[in-house]
């Protein structure tokens, strides 16, 4: 109870010092791979933090092996949005659109970002084979002066199960 406790607290520091800026998203990282250690007694894992919503999942480590049979297939259009130099304050908001290339209908089960100036919205139906999905993802950018690269992880029923989709661009002093 004492470690869940520690853990706990750890995470509320972790989302009080995420920031859209790739050198605290790896520190970021790494306590949180820390906090799933300690949770699971020693045992090698890592965790994915919703900030939104201040749940951790604990992930094995173990390599992902690919399901038999029929997949379906994310092909984007593109998975890196460049917004360019904009005023702090300003809201950034841009459609990745995919096709289902695969061989299934494809459901995205989560889509999550790397801090809370970031949110992901998809539709939770299947898209079918041959047809186009979108995640649109909108970016606050008051309070994130300087470079910001902020991601999107996409969980599916797909093959890799994870794809990341990126924002780039600088926030000048308004």
């Amino acid at each position: 109870m004492r470690t869940r406790k520690l853990s706990l607290i750890l995470v509320a520091l972790a989302l009080v010092a995420v920031s859209c800026d790739s050198v605290l998203e790896s520190r970021v990282s790494e306590l949180e791979r820390r906090v799933a250690k300690l949770e699971n007694g020693g045992a090698v894992a890592t965790t994915t933090l919703n900030p939104s919503t201040t749940a951790t999942t604990v992930a094995s480590t173990e390599p992902e092996v690919k399901p038999e049979g029929p997949l379906p297939e994310f092909n984007f259009d593109s998975e890196t949005f460049d917004f360019g130099a904009i005023p702090e304050g300003e809201v950034v908001e841009h459609t990745f659109t995919f096709t289902n290339t695969g061989e299934a209908p494809l459901i995205i089960q989560s889509a999550s970002a790397s801090c809370g100036c970031t949110v992901p919205s998809y539709s939770k139906e299947p898209v079918p084979v041959g047809s186009t999905g979108e995640i649109a993802v909108r970016f606050n950018s008051k309070g994130k002066k300087g470079n910001q690269a902020p991601t999107v992880t996409v969980t599916a029923n797909t093959y890799p199960k994870i794809r990341k989709l990126r924002l780039k661009g600088s926030v000048d002093a308004g």
